[in-house]
């Protein structure tokens, strides 16, 4: 992840459920969106550029996945 992960503001979707069943949390960086998994917060971080992120986040909002 060329970016920077050490300081960042971690957080999850508000469709998450409560505190044992979220699975995802998200953090912005300047130039791109690290995301990892909340059960495992020390493992792998993918960071996704604008342009994808906001892509997938708009698929996911018109129901376009899966």
């Amino acid at each position: 992840m060329p970016e920077s992960t050490d300081t960042l503001v971690w957080f999850k979707s508000s469709y998450s459920g409560g505190n044992t069943t979220e699975c995802v949390e998200a953090a912005c960086l300047p130039r791109s969106t690290a995301v990892r998994d909340s059960k495992d917060p020390e493992g792998l971080r993918l960071a996704f550029g604008r342009a994808a992120w906001s892509g997938f986040i708009e698929a996911l909002r018109r129901r376009r996945l899966g």
